[in-house]
């Protein structure tokens, strides 16, 4: 299944913004901050990683449940999106 280009644009966004936040928290250990400090800007990229893995399955959840363009027939995998879901747990 290939996900949507244009709903995987704001995933990309909001990963790369988890990237810079996951930059700035090996910075802060590296300066030596505090412990309470680092934990919550650990905690935010922890959230932004969920909340991309979770559009990038509900992405795909929208494909497996709408009718393909030649009138086949929509299939869901409801284990297989399960264990994509548990795996963000």
């Amino acid at each position: 299944m290939q996900l949507d280009a244009d709903e995987m644009t704001s995933v990309t966004h909001r990963l790369k913004r988890a990237q810079g936040q996951l930059a700035g928290v090996i910075r802060m250990l590296d300066e030596g901050r505090d412990c309470e400090d680092v934990v919550t800007q650990l905690s935010a990229v922890s959230r932004a990683l969920d909340r991309a893995g979770f559009a990038i399955i509900a992405s795909g959840m929208k494909q497996c449940m709408t009718p393909g363009t030649d009138g086949s027939e929509a299939t869901l995998d409801v284990a297989k999106l399960e264990k994509l879901f548990l795996s963000l747990a």
